[in-house]
Protein backbone atom coordinates (compact mmCIF):
# COMPACT_ATOMS: atom_id res chain seq x y z
CA UNK A 1 0.00 0.00 0.00
CA UNK A 2 1.26 3.48 -0.88
CA UNK A 3 0.66 6.26 1.64
CA UNK A 4 1.06 9.85 0.50
CA UNK A 5 2.15 12.87 2.50
CA UNK A 6 0.32 16.21 2.22
CA UNK A 7 1.89 18.68 -0.19
CA UNK A 8 2.59 21.06 2.70
CA UNK A 9 4.43 18.42 4.76
CA UNK A 10 8.11 19.33 5.31
CA UNK A 11 10.90 16.76 5.20
CA UNK A 12 14.15 17.69 6.92
CA UNK A 13 17.07 16.57 9.02
CA UNK A 14 18.55 17.97 12.20
CA UNK A 15 21.94 18.63 13.78
CA UNK A 16 23.37 20.67 16.66
CA UNK A 17 26.30 23.07 16.68
CA UNK A 18 28.55 21.39 19.23
CA UNK A 19 27.96 17.97 17.74
CA UNK A 20 29.10 18.78 14.20
CA UNK A 21 30.87 22.14 13.86
CA UNK A 22 34.28 21.55 15.36
CA UNK A 23 36.52 24.64 15.16
CA UNK A 24 36.02 24.76 18.91
CA UNK A 25 38.54 27.52 19.56
CA UNK A 26 38.75 29.22 16.17
CA UNK A 27 37.69 32.70 15.08
CA UNK A 28 36.96 33.92 18.58
CA UNK A 29 34.91 31.03 19.91
CA UNK A 30 35.57 30.20 23.55
CA UNK A 31 34.73 27.21 25.72
CA UNK A 32 31.17 26.03 26.24
CA UNK A 33 30.00 23.82 29.11
CA UNK A 34 30.48 20.84 26.85
CA UNK A 35 34.09 21.74 26.05
CA UNK A 36 34.71 21.76 29.80
CA UNK A 37 32.62 18.70 30.66
CA UNK A 38 34.15 16.57 27.90
CA UNK A 39 37.51 17.04 29.61
CA UNK A 40 36.29 15.66 32.93
CA UNK A 41 37.79 12.17 33.32
CA UNK A 42 35.13 9.56 32.60
CA UNK A 43 32.46 12.01 31.46
CA UNK A 44 32.56 10.98 27.78
CA UNK A 45 33.34 7.59 26.28
CA UNK A 46 36.99 7.45 25.23
CA UNK A 47 37.64 10.95 26.59
CA UNK A 48 36.36 12.31 23.27
CA UNK A 49 35.23 15.88 22.61
CA UNK A 50 33.78 18.16 19.95
CA UNK A 51 36.98 20.01 19.06
CA UNK A 52 36.82 18.72 15.46
CA UNK A 53 33.63 16.66 15.32
CA UNK A 54 32.43 16.69 11.67
CA UNK A 55 34.41 19.82 10.81
CA UNK A 56 31.16 21.36 9.56
CA UNK A 57 32.50 24.84 10.29
CA UNK A 58 34.90 24.42 7.38
CA UNK A 59 32.83 22.02 5.26
CA UNK A 60 29.36 23.57 5.50
CA UNK A 61 29.12 24.30 1.77
CA UNK A 62 29.71 20.65 0.90
CA UNK A 63 27.27 19.59 3.60
CA UNK A 64 24.55 21.87 2.26
CA UNK A 65 25.17 20.52 -1.23
CA UNK A 66 24.70 17.02 0.23
CA UNK A 67 21.38 18.10 1.80
CA UNK A 68 20.29 19.40 -1.57
CA UNK A 69 21.12 16.09 -3.25
CA UNK A 70 19.05 14.26 -0.63
CA UNK A 71 16.14 16.55 -1.42
CA UNK A 72 15.79 18.01 2.08
CA UNK A 73 13.25 20.81 2.20
CA UNK A 74 14.37 22.15 5.57
CA UNK A 75 17.40 21.90 7.83
CA UNK A 76 17.20 22.24 11.59
CA UNK A 77 20.47 23.50 13.09
CA UNK A 78 21.53 25.31 16.22
CA UNK A 79 23.70 28.37 16.63
CA UNK A 80 26.52 28.31 19.17
CA UNK A 81 26.16 30.83 21.99
CA UNK A 82 29.89 30.37 22.65
CA UNK A 83 30.70 31.28 19.06
CA UNK A 84 28.35 34.26 18.79
CA UNK A 85 28.86 35.83 22.22
CA UNK A 86 31.98 34.15 23.64
CA UNK A 87 31.98 33.90 27.43
CA UNK A 88 28.49 35.37 27.32
CA UNK A 89 29.96 38.78 26.57
CA UNK A 90 30.36 40.99 23.53
CA UNK A 91 29.29 39.96 20.03
CA UNK A 92 31.89 38.07 18.01
CA UNK A 93 31.47 39.19 14.37
CA UNK A 94 33.36 36.19 12.98
CA UNK A 95 30.99 33.81 14.73
CA UNK A 96 27.92 35.66 13.50
CA UNK A 97 29.32 35.71 9.97
CA UNK A 98 29.57 31.92 9.92
CA UNK A 99 25.83 31.60 10.43
CA UNK A 100 25.14 34.28 7.84
CA UNK A 101 27.13 32.26 5.31
CA UNK A 102 25.40 29.03 6.32
CA UNK A 103 21.92 30.55 5.99
CA UNK A 104 22.79 32.07 2.61
CA UNK A 105 24.01 28.69 1.41
CA UNK A 106 20.78 27.03 2.56
CA UNK A 107 18.59 29.62 0.89
CA UNK A 108 20.56 29.32 -2.35
CA UNK A 109 19.81 25.58 -2.24
CA UNK A 110 16.10 26.28 -1.58
CA UNK A 111 16.32 24.70 1.89
CA UNK A 112 14.35 26.37 4.68
CA UNK A 113 16.62 27.31 7.64
CA UNK A 114 15.08 26.11 10.94
CA UNK A 115 17.12 27.80 13.67
CA UNK A 116 17.44 26.61 17.27
CA UNK A 117 19.00 29.12 19.64
CA UNK A 118 19.99 26.73 22.42
CA UNK A 119 21.15 23.15 22.03
CA UNK A 120 23.08 22.90 25.30
CA UNK A 121 26.27 24.87 24.56
CA UNK A 122 26.16 27.61 27.22
CA UNK A 123 29.43 29.55 27.51
CA UNK A 124 31.52 27.99 30.28
CA UNK A 125 32.18 31.45 31.74
CA UNK A 126 28.47 31.78 32.49
CA UNK A 127 28.36 28.31 34.01
CA UNK A 128 31.13 29.34 36.37
CA UNK A 129 28.74 32.02 37.60
CA UNK A 130 25.99 29.47 38.25
CA UNK A 131 24.81 28.75 34.71
CA UNK A 132 21.09 28.12 34.45
CA UNK A 133 20.73 28.21 38.24
CA UNK A 134 21.49 31.96 38.17
CA UNK A 135 18.55 34.11 37.08
CA UNK A 136 20.94 36.60 35.50
CA UNK A 137 21.57 34.15 32.66
CA UNK A 138 18.06 34.87 31.35
CA UNK A 139 19.17 38.39 30.40
CA UNK A 140 22.37 37.06 28.82
CA UNK A 141 20.33 34.61 26.73
CA UNK A 142 18.01 37.39 25.60
CA UNK A 143 21.03 39.41 24.47
CA UNK A 144 22.30 36.43 22.49
CA UNK A 145 18.89 35.80 20.90
CA UNK A 146 18.69 39.46 19.92
CA UNK A 147 22.12 39.26 18.31
CA UNK A 148 21.04 36.32 16.18
CA UNK A 149 17.83 38.05 15.11
CA UNK A 150 19.75 41.24 14.27
CA UNK A 151 21.94 39.15 11.98
CA UNK A 152 19.42 36.73 10.46
CA UNK A 153 15.95 38.09 11.05
CA UNK A 154 15.60 39.16 7.43
CA UNK A 155 16.28 35.62 6.17
CA UNK A 156 15.28 33.16 8.91
CA UNK A 157 11.55 32.87 9.53
CA UNK A 158 11.43 29.87 11.92
CA UNK A 159 12.94 30.34 15.39
CA UNK A 160 13.12 27.76 18.16
CA UNK A 161 14.20 28.93 21.61
CA UNK A 162 15.31 25.76 23.40
CA UNK A 163 16.00 22.18 22.49
CA UNK A 164 15.00 19.59 25.09
CA UNK A 165 15.18 21.61 28.31
CA UNK A 166 14.59 18.38 30.27
CA UNK A 167 18.07 17.28 29.19
CA UNK A 168 19.78 20.59 29.93
CA UNK A 169 18.15 20.86 33.35
CA UNK A 170 17.30 17.55 35.02
CA UNK A 171 19.72 15.32 33.09
CA UNK A 172 22.49 17.91 33.46
CA UNK A 173 22.03 19.50 36.89
CA UNK A 174 20.28 16.64 38.73
CA UNK A 175 21.31 13.41 36.97
CA UNK A 176 24.91 14.42 36.26
CA UNK A 177 25.03 12.69 32.86
CA UNK A 178 25.27 15.87 30.76
CA UNK A 179 27.18 19.10 31.23
CA UNK A 180 27.81 20.55 33.76
CA UNK A 181 27.47 17.15 35.42
CA UNK A 182 25.92 18.24 38.72
CA UNK A 183 23.75 16.06 40.92
CA UNK A 184 21.41 18.41 42.76
CA UNK A 185 17.62 18.35 42.84
CA UNK A 186 17.50 22.06 43.64
CA UNK A 187 19.79 22.96 40.73
CA UNK A 188 17.73 20.93 38.29
CA UNK A 189 14.54 22.70 39.33
CA UNK A 190 16.15 26.14 39.11
CA UNK A 191 17.74 25.36 35.74
CA UNK A 192 14.42 24.21 34.31
CA UNK A 193 12.62 27.34 35.50
CA UNK A 194 15.24 29.76 34.23
CA UNK A 195 15.41 28.03 30.85
CA UNK A 196 11.65 28.29 30.48
CA UNK A 197 11.79 31.93 31.57
CA UNK A 198 14.48 32.60 28.93
CA UNK A 199 12.22 30.89 26.40
CA UNK A 200 9.27 33.09 27.27
CA UNK A 201 11.28 36.31 27.30
CA UNK A 202 12.74 35.45 23.90
CA UNK A 203 9.35 34.62 22.38
CA UNK A 204 8.01 37.95 23.64
CA UNK A 205 11.00 39.88 22.29
CA UNK A 206 11.06 38.25 18.86
CA UNK A 207 7.29 38.61 18.52
CA UNK A 208 7.60 42.34 19.25
CA UNK A 209 10.25 42.66 16.55
CA UNK A 210 8.40 40.75 13.82
CA UNK A 211 4.89 39.38 14.25
CA UNK A 212 5.26 37.26 11.11
CA UNK A 213 7.92 34.96 12.57
CA UNK A 214 7.15 31.30 13.28
CA UNK A 215 8.16 30.93 16.94
CA UNK A 216 8.31 27.83 19.09
CA UNK A 217 10.11 25.48 21.44
CA UNK A 218 11.29 21.89 21.05
CA UNK A 219 10.56 19.46 23.87
CA UNK A 220 11.55 15.83 24.18
CA UNK A 221 8.88 13.41 25.28
CA UNK A 222 8.29 9.89 26.44
CA UNK A 223 5.10 7.85 26.45
CA UNK A 224 4.86 6.51 29.99
CA UNK A 225 2.78 3.32 30.24
CA UNK A 226 2.08 1.38 33.46
CA UNK A 227 3.19 -2.24 33.30
CA UNK A 228 -0.17 -3.22 34.78
CA UNK A 229 -2.90 -0.59 34.33
CA UNK A 230 -4.80 -2.24 37.21
CA UNK A 231 -1.86 -1.94 39.64
CA UNK A 232 -1.92 1.41 41.49
CA UNK A 233 1.85 1.34 42.06
CA UNK A 234 2.52 0.90 38.33
CA UNK A 235 0.03 3.64 37.44
CA UNK A 236 1.69 5.98 39.93
CA UNK A 237 5.15 5.25 38.53
CA UNK A 238 3.91 6.13 35.04
CA UNK A 239 2.24 9.29 36.37
CA UNK A 240 5.47 10.49 37.97
CA UNK A 241 7.59 9.85 34.88
CA UNK A 242 5.04 11.59 32.68
CA UNK A 243 4.89 14.46 35.14
CA UNK A 244 8.64 14.92 35.52
CA UNK A 245 9.49 14.38 31.85
CA UNK A 246 6.50 15.74 29.91
CA UNK A 247 4.18 17.84 32.05
CA UNK A 248 6.95 19.71 33.90
CA UNK A 249 7.55 21.61 30.66
CA UNK A 250 4.22 21.36 28.87
CA UNK A 251 2.13 22.73 31.72
CA UNK A 252 4.02 25.99 32.27
CA UNK A 253 4.44 26.59 28.52
CA UNK A 254 0.77 26.06 27.71
CA UNK A 255 -1.09 26.57 31.01
CA UNK A 256 1.14 28.92 32.98
CA UNK A 257 1.55 26.53 35.89
CA UNK A 258 3.80 23.74 37.09
CA UNK A 259 2.06 20.37 37.73
CA UNK A 260 0.98 20.57 41.35
CA UNK A 261 1.07 16.81 41.92
CA UNK A 262 4.69 16.62 40.83
CA UNK A 263 5.69 19.62 42.95
CA UNK A 264 4.32 17.76 45.98
CA UNK A 265 6.04 14.52 44.96
CA UNK A 266 9.38 16.33 44.86
CA UNK A 267 8.65 18.22 48.09
CA UNK A 268 8.29 14.87 49.83
CA UNK A 269 11.81 13.99 48.68
CA UNK A 270 13.57 17.35 49.15
CA UNK A 271 11.50 20.11 50.72
CA UNK A 272 14.41 22.55 50.71
CA UNK A 273 14.90 22.13 46.96
CA UNK A 274 11.25 22.89 46.33
CA UNK A 275 11.42 25.91 48.64
CA UNK A 276 14.35 27.27 46.59
CA UNK A 277 12.45 26.61 43.38
CA UNK A 278 9.28 28.30 44.61
CA UNK A 279 11.19 31.34 45.81
CA UNK A 280 12.78 31.62 42.35
CA UNK A 281 9.36 32.03 40.68
CA UNK A 282 8.77 35.78 40.61
CA UNK A 283 5.49 37.52 39.94
CA UNK A 284 4.80 37.41 36.22
CA UNK A 285 7.24 34.57 35.46
CA UNK A 286 4.59 32.03 34.52
CA UNK A 287 2.76 34.56 32.37
CA UNK A 288 6.03 35.17 30.54
CA UNK A 289 6.71 31.47 30.13
CA UNK A 290 3.27 30.84 28.63
CA UNK A 291 3.62 33.24 25.69
CA UNK A 292 1.53 32.08 22.70
CA UNK A 293 3.44 29.86 20.27
CA UNK A 294 3.13 29.01 16.60
CA UNK A 295 4.99 25.70 16.62
CA UNK A 296 6.08 22.96 18.98
CA UNK A 297 8.92 20.68 18.04
CA UNK A 298 8.42 17.09 19.21
CA UNK A 299 11.49 14.95 19.86
CA UNK A 300 10.66 11.28 20.29
CA UNK A 301 12.93 8.26 20.45
CA UNK A 302 11.06 5.73 22.59
CA UNK A 303 8.53 5.29 25.37
CA UNK A 304 8.78 3.65 28.78
CA UNK A 305 6.98 0.72 30.41
CA UNK A 306 7.00 1.42 34.14
CA UNK A 307 6.33 -0.49 37.32
CA UNK A 308 6.22 0.40 40.99
CA UNK A 309 8.37 -2.60 41.88
CA UNK A 310 11.39 -4.12 40.14
CA UNK A 311 10.41 -6.83 37.67
CA UNK A 312 12.15 -8.01 34.50
CA UNK A 313 14.25 -4.86 34.60
CA UNK A 314 15.66 -3.31 31.46
CA UNK A 315 19.40 -3.84 31.24
CA UNK A 316 21.19 -0.61 32.08
CA UNK A 317 23.59 0.48 29.35
CA UNK A 318 25.23 3.63 30.74
CA UNK A 319 27.09 5.93 28.40
CA UNK A 320 30.16 6.02 30.65
CA UNK A 321 31.44 4.62 33.91
CA UNK A 322 30.96 7.99 35.62
CA UNK A 323 28.45 7.58 38.42
CA UNK A 324 25.39 9.80 38.38
CA UNK A 325 21.96 9.67 39.98
CA UNK A 326 18.45 9.51 38.63
CA UNK A 327 17.50 12.64 36.68
CA UNK A 328 14.03 12.31 38.21
CA UNK A 329 13.90 14.22 41.51
CA UNK A 330 11.18 11.82 42.69
CA UNK A 331 12.61 8.49 41.56
CA UNK A 332 11.91 5.97 44.32
CA UNK A 333 9.58 3.22 43.19
CA UNK A 334 10.02 3.89 39.46
CA UNK A 335 11.29 0.89 37.50
CA UNK A 336 11.56 0.54 33.72
CA UNK A 337 10.61 -3.00 32.73
CA UNK A 338 11.10 -5.16 29.68
CA UNK A 339 8.30 -5.65 27.16
CA UNK A 340 10.06 -7.55 24.38
CA UNK A 341 10.45 -4.83 21.77
CA UNK A 342 13.42 -4.67 19.42
CA UNK A 343 16.14 -2.27 20.57
CA UNK A 344 18.74 0.05 19.11
CA UNK A 345 22.49 0.04 19.80
CA UNK A 346 21.81 2.28 22.83
CA UNK A 347 19.32 -0.27 24.13
CA UNK A 348 16.42 2.09 23.40
CA UNK A 349 13.14 0.41 22.52
CA UNK A 350 11.81 0.75 18.99
CA UNK A 351 8.20 1.82 19.51
CA UNK A 352 6.71 3.66 16.49
CA UNK A 353 3.12 3.47 17.73
CA UNK A 354 4.21 5.48 20.76
CA UNK A 355 4.87 8.42 18.44
CA UNK A 356 1.32 8.25 17.11
CA UNK A 357 -0.09 8.23 20.63
CA UNK A 358 2.21 11.05 21.70
CA UNK A 359 1.14 13.31 18.84
CA UNK A 360 -2.52 12.64 19.67
CA UNK A 361 -1.94 13.40 23.35
CA UNK A 362 -0.10 16.66 22.67
CA UNK A 363 -2.78 17.77 20.24
CA UNK A 364 -5.70 16.80 22.47
CA UNK A 365 -4.30 18.15 25.73
CA UNK A 366 -2.23 21.16 24.69
CA UNK A 367 -1.78 22.34 21.13
CA UNK A 368 -4.97 22.01 19.07
CA UNK A 369 -7.09 24.42 21.09
CA UNK A 370 -4.27 26.98 21.00
CA UNK A 371 -3.64 26.71 17.27
CA UNK A 372 -0.10 25.39 17.71
CA UNK A 373 1.30 23.24 14.90
CA UNK A 374 3.36 20.12 15.68
CA UNK A 375 6.55 19.09 13.90
CA UNK A 376 8.57 15.97 14.72
CA UNK A 377 11.91 17.72 15.09
CA UNK A 378 13.97 14.69 16.15
CA UNK A 379 13.47 10.99 15.61
CA UNK A 380 16.21 8.52 14.85
CA UNK A 381 18.25 5.56 15.99
CA UNK A 382 21.81 4.47 16.60
CA UNK A 383 22.87 1.16 15.10
CA UNK A 384 26.28 -0.49 14.84
CA UNK A 385 26.88 0.43 11.21
CA UNK A 386 29.41 -1.51 9.17
CA UNK A 387 31.04 -0.32 5.96
CA UNK A 388 30.52 -3.15 3.47
CA UNK A 389 33.01 -4.40 0.92
CA UNK A 390 31.38 -2.15 -1.67
CA UNK A 391 32.15 0.90 0.49
CA UNK A 392 28.50 1.46 1.35
CA UNK A 393 26.54 1.24 4.60
CA UNK A 394 23.59 -1.14 4.29
CA UNK A 395 21.77 -0.08 7.46
CA UNK A 396 18.55 -2.05 7.16
CA UNK A 397 17.66 -1.47 10.80
CA UNK A 398 17.75 2.31 10.48
CA UNK A 399 15.91 2.20 7.16
CA UNK A 400 13.11 0.18 8.76
CA UNK A 401 13.10 2.51 11.77
CA UNK A 402 12.72 5.57 9.52
CA UNK A 403 9.88 4.09 7.50
CA UNK A 404 8.02 2.84 10.58
CA UNK A 405 8.13 6.21 12.31
CA UNK A 406 7.09 8.13 9.20
CA UNK A 407 4.18 5.69 8.98
CA UNK A 408 3.35 6.50 12.60
CA UNK A 409 3.34 10.23 11.82
CA UNK A 410 0.95 9.62 8.92
CA UNK A 411 -1.33 7.65 11.25
CA UNK A 412 -1.62 10.73 13.47
CA UNK A 413 -2.01 13.15 10.56
CA UNK A 414 -4.67 11.02 8.91
CA UNK A 415 -6.60 11.05 12.21
CA UNK A 416 -6.63 14.85 12.24
CA UNK A 417 -3.55 15.79 14.27
CA UNK A 418 -1.98 18.99 12.92
CA UNK A 419 1.54 17.63 12.36
CA UNK A 420 3.28 19.16 9.38
CA UNK A 421 6.84 17.95 9.22
CA UNK A 422 9.52 15.42 10.14
CA UNK A 423 13.24 15.93 10.80
CA UNK A 424 15.40 12.84 10.97
CA UNK A 425 18.08 12.84 13.68
CA UNK A 426 20.64 13.12 12.48
CA UNK A 427 21.80 14.27 9.09
CA UNK A 428 25.22 12.79 9.79
CA UNK A 429 27.06 10.78 12.42
CA UNK A 430 28.40 13.15 15.06
CA UNK A 431 29.56 13.70 18.64
CA UNK A 432 26.76 12.05 20.60
CA UNK A 433 27.28 13.81 23.95
CA UNK A 434 28.34 11.41 26.73
CA UNK A 435 28.48 8.60 24.15
CA UNK A 436 31.18 10.48 22.24
CA UNK A 437 31.65 9.02 18.76
CA UNK A 438 30.66 5.52 19.91
CA UNK A 439 27.08 5.76 18.62
CA UNK A 440 26.09 6.66 15.06
CA UNK A 441 22.67 8.15 14.29
CA UNK A 442 23.27 9.61 10.84
CA UNK A 443 21.72 8.81 7.50
CA UNK A 444 25.14 9.94 6.29
CA UNK A 445 28.25 8.19 7.59
CA UNK A 446 31.21 10.30 8.66
CA UNK A 447 34.69 8.82 8.63
CA UNK A 448 36.16 10.85 11.48
CA UNK A 449 39.73 10.28 10.28
CA UNK A 450 39.17 11.57 6.74
CA UNK A 451 35.87 13.48 7.18
CA UNK A 452 34.52 11.62 4.15
CA UNK A 453 30.72 11.58 3.96
CA UNK A 454 28.91 8.49 2.66
CA UNK A 455 25.14 8.38 2.25
CA UNK A 456 23.83 5.23 3.94
CA UNK A 457 21.01 3.10 2.56
CA UNK A 458 18.70 4.88 5.00
CA UNK A 459 19.69 8.20 3.45
CA UNK A 460 18.97 6.92 -0.05
CA UNK A 461 15.59 5.64 1.14
CA UNK A 462 14.79 8.97 2.79
CA UNK A 463 15.65 10.75 -0.45
CA UNK A 464 13.34 8.40 -2.34
CA UNK A 465 10.48 9.04 0.13
CA UNK A 466 10.98 12.80 -0.16
CA UNK A 467 11.01 12.70 -3.97
CA UNK A 468 7.89 10.51 -4.11
CA UNK A 469 6.23 12.20 -1.11
CA UNK A 470 4.98 8.78 -0.16
CA UNK A 471 5.75 5.59 1.71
Amino acid sequence: MTRSFPESFLFGAATAAYQIEGAAFEDGRTASVWDAFARVPGAVIGGENGDVACDHYHRYRDDVALMERLGLQTYRFSTSWSRVRPDGGAVNPAGVDFYKRLVDELLDADILPWLTLYHWDMPQALQENGGWTNRDVVDRFLEYAGTMHDALGDRVTVWTTLNEPWCSSFLSYTGGEHAPGHMSIAEGLLAAHHQLLAHGETIRELRSRDASLNLGITLNHTVADPADPQNPADVDAARRVDGQFNRWFLDPVYRGEYPADIVEDIRAVDADAVAQFESAIHDGDLETISQPLDTQGVNYYHGDLLAGTAQAPVADVPATERKGRSPYPSSAGIHAVERGLARTAQNWEIQPEGLTRLLHRLSDDYTAERGVTLYVTENGAAFDDVVAADGQVHDAGRTDFLRAHLDAVLDAADAGVDVRGFFYWSLMDNFEWAWGYDKRFGIVRVDYDTQQRTVKDSGHEYARIIAARSL
